[in-house]
Parts: structure tokens; C-alpha cells; sequence
């Protein structure tokens, strides 16, 4: 017979809540791949535009969505803004992808 959880062992709703909304913001393939590439280091709208073969403006629309719901944050550095990981939690959700290939069709 399965042992019973006990309280603490419940995530409480106000975490699942949170949880859901990062969950929900990182629910895009360039999201993602814009967390990957920020966790290595931390890189520039053009840098990411370039890598992800996108246009500056899409990338900015997906980094502001991101650092609303604190996940990036960005220093600037003279003109040019650099993003970076803040939520350990979001590098996490790609440590996971990676290691148990979600999504691969063999």
C-alpha cells in the first residue's frame, strides 16, 4: 500500500499557480532556445536574432516577455542591452528537455 503524503510534501496552489505561468511563457521552441542560449551566456537582441535567424523586433517581443514574468533580466553595457537567466527554475525546465529528450520521435 502506497505511503500517504504528508502536508509538507503538498505543493501549496500559490506555487503551482506560479509555476504554471513560467511554464506557460516557456511554452514556445524559440523561447526555449533563447533560455538554452542565455544560460551559456549572456548575449545581445542582435546576437540572438542572428542565432535564432529571426528579426531583432520578434526576439525583443519574446525577452520582454520573459523579463515581465521574471525569467531574463538585462544589463545594459554603453548602448547595447544584454539578457541574461534569472530564474534557475527556466535553465532547469532545458536541463530536463535535455536530459530526457522530450519531444524526440525515434
Amino acid at each position: 500500500m502506497p505511503e500517504q503524503a504528508t502536508k509538507h510534501d503538498d505543493l501549496e496552489m500559490k506555487v503551482l499557480e506560479m509555476a504554471a505561468d513560467v511554464l506557460k511563457v516557456l511554452a514556445h521552441p524559440y523561447r526555449l532556445k533563447i533560455v538554452e542560449l542565455l544560460t551559456e551566456n549572456r548575449h545581445s537582441v542582435g546576437d540572438l536574432a542572428e542565432r535564432l535567424d529571426l528579426a531583432p523586433n520578434a526576439v525583443s517581443q519574446h525577452l520582454n516577455q520573459m523579463k515581465a514574468h521574471g525569467i531574463l533580466d538585462v544589463v545594459r553595457v554603453g548602448r547595447t542591452a544584454y539578457y541574461h537567466v534569472t530564474n534557475p527554475n527556466a535553465s532547469n525546465v532545458i536541463k530536463c528537455i535535455k536530459q530526457h529528450g522530450c519531444g524526440r520521435q525515434g
